[in-house]
């Protein structure tokens, strides 16, 4: 059965010296870059195997050459990543208006039985909204049932107190949220070598984890 819902991921593109940064100096620019890549293209798997009406990347940088036909893209706004995400709902919502589920290009660990089960919670009488913290402190993935003002408002991205933020923030608005299991963001190489070993060894990222030698 169809899910009346959107499935978003908001990524960048792959440019060795633009994503995973923090994996310097222990890859080189351009195996961040390939693991940057392996990791949203292992997402977007995930992604395409999840009966909603609309997946959609909200891309910073151009799809040509090497994101597979499927979802819709749609460009990122400029602006700090408050305003990017706050954009990101916004766009999406605008082309279909249902419920729609965000996560990034950072846990290629992901499951269609989680995602199902994330949206079916978003979908349930009562919830509000949905959150999946991470390890480091930040988050993996929220769900609302349609943008909300301020819903970025003095979160702290990209530190270790996001995700307790950002769950402080929906409850402030009215929008308790829901946890989702927590799960390990690709910040850092033992972060890498950790999620790969939790991936099929036929997945993108965990052959490629292989070919750098990052099998734990």
């Amino acid at each position: 059965m169809t899910l009346r819902a959107q499935l978003l991921v908001l990524a960048k593109e792959p440019v060795p010296g633009r994503v995973k940064t923090r994996l310097s100096p222990a890859l080189r620019p351009e195996q961040a870059a390939a693991v940057a890549r392996a990791a949203l293209l292992d997402t977007l798997d995930t992604v395409a195997a999840v009966p909603v009406l609309r997946r959609t990347v909200v891309l910073d940088g151009s799809p040509r050459g090497w994101l597979p036909d499927g979802p819709c893209v749609l460009p990122q706004r400029a602006g700090d990543l408050g305003t990017r995400l706050a954009g990101a709902f916004e766009d999406a919502h605008r082309a279909l208006p249902v419920p729609l589920l965000l996560l990034g290009m950072d846990t290629p660990q992901v499951t269609p039985a989680l995602l199902h089960e994330a949206l079916s919670l978003l979908l349930a009488p009562g919830t509000r909204s949905v959150l999946g913290l991470a390890d480091d402190g930040g988050w993996w993935a929220l769900g609302l049932h349609r943008p909300a003002a301020g819903v970025f408002d003095g979160v702290p991205m990209s530190t270790d107190r996001a995700g307790a933020v950002q769950r402080a923030r929906l409850q402030e608005l009215g929008l308790d949220p829901v946890a989702l299991p927590a799960l390990r963001d690709l910040d850092r190489v033992e972060d890498v070598r950790a999620v790969a070993a939790d991936l099929p060894t036929t997945s993108r990222l965990g052959v490629l984890a292989q070919e750098l030698g990052l099998t734990a």
